[in-house]
């Protein structure tokens, strides 16, 4: 029994809110604002993986990792997936 004012997490429900379709939805939603303040040539990819759902965005062409190496363009976009 837990104590008086503990947290106790129900893991296998955890795992299934985090590797839940709106969780995916709501990050790859996220990734591609960040995409698109970033500027042309980012990839989104999103996917539930063992324990959660995860999106990423990448420089998928020449000119997008120039834009990250000399401006820190996706760096600098990081803010619009917030909120």
């Amino acid at each position: 029994m837990a104590t008086p004012g503990r947290i106790v997490l129900n893991r296998k429900g955890m795992r299934q809110l985090l590797r839940s379709p709106e969780v995916l939805a709501d990050l790859k939603h996220r990734a591609e604002r960040i995409a698109a303040a970033a500027g042309s040539g980012m990839e989104v990819s999103a996917m539930v993986g063992q324990n959660r759902a995860r999106a990423s965005v990448i420089t998928a062409t020449h000119s997008a990792r120039r834009a990250e190496a000399t401006s820190r363009a996706l760096t600098r976009a990081i803010d619009a997936g917030r909120g």
